[in-house]
């Protein structure tokens, strides 16, 4: 009795195991390719780890930043080649939006902070009230407030919501800040003028955020940000944790989910 004419198994295997291994790569290949160019021309994900943008922003907020809205400098890609000056496609930002931008101590750096000033405003703050082009700025239902910042200090002081004039005809652009004093030189500053080409910055934790307001040779002095140091405008905080506890014990993993804050716009 004559056997059915089969292949043997083991001649077919070793083809088999190539392809597999060509789809895995190619499907990898894929991925890496689809990731790259989310990240380069569309949204980057940050992690906040400063108090400086409470209320807005929390210690532990994971935002989503979309590189588009600017256009693009050579910040925009990965390792920020020097391959050109500049924006691309480039678009002036508005008064009051969150931005991630460059340090302009140490470009290696990523900041986040709110657009106050563009080109030819004047910003001062005066006994802890901040004036835009000679008018002070809003700021309405003052609240006691209370948070903790990347050291765990706490911070007990007033919050209200300013009003930032918009610009290009946008809208006023209403978000929280957080006082702590009226005391100290961030809160008695020059008449800033804005050069073209730049922007002034601050954070909405006025009295412990390094911005725009120190203009000095210092480490931390921030200065007058370039238009060319933007990366992108904050939209969404998508993920957020306190995470007072070590990484290992999983049980505090849900308490310490900020669920509240997921997928929360940023105004």
């Amino acid at each position: 009795m004559s056997r059915p004419d089969h292949s043997p198994v083991t001649e077919d295997a070793p083809a088999s195991a190539t392809q597999t291994v060509l789809e895995y790569l190619r499907t990898l290949v894929s991925v890496v390719v689809v990731v790259l160019v989310v990240r380069t021309f569309l949204f980057e994900s940050f992690v906040i780890p400063s108090g400086s943008m409470i209320p807005t922003l929390q210690v532990g907020d994971y935002i989503w930043v979309s590189k588009y809205t600017y256009g693009y400098s050579r910040f925009s890609l990965p390792f920020s080649p020097d391959l050109f000056a500049g924006r691309i496609w480039g678009a002036e930002p508005h008064r009051g939006d969150v931005v991630v931008f460059r340090f302009t101590k140490d470009t290696s750096v990523d900041y986040v902070k709110r657009i106050i000033g563009l080109p030819g405003d004047h910003v001062q703050v005066t006994d802890g009230h901040l004036y835009l082009n000679g008018q002070m700025v809003p700021c309405t239902e003052p609240h006691p407030y209370v948070a903790r910042d990347e050291t765990g200090t706490a911070l007990e002081g007033e919050a209200c919501t300013e009003q930032v004039p918009g610009s290009a005809g946008a809208a006023t652009v209403s978000h929280g800040i957080l006082k702590l004093t009226d005391d100290g030189p961030q809160n008695g500053t020059p008449d800033y003028v804005v050069p073209p080409g730049y922007f002034f910055a601050m954070g909405d934790n006025r009295d412990d955020s390094a911005d725009s307001r120190f203009m000095g040779d210092g480490p931390k002095d921030l200065g007058f940000v370039p238009m060319e140091n933007l990366v992108g405008k904050a939209q969404r905080v998508f993920f957020s944790v306190t995470a007072e506890h070590p990484l290992w014990q999983v049980w505090y993993w849900p308490a310490e989910i900020r669920w509240n804050r997921l997928m929360r716009g940023i105004q």
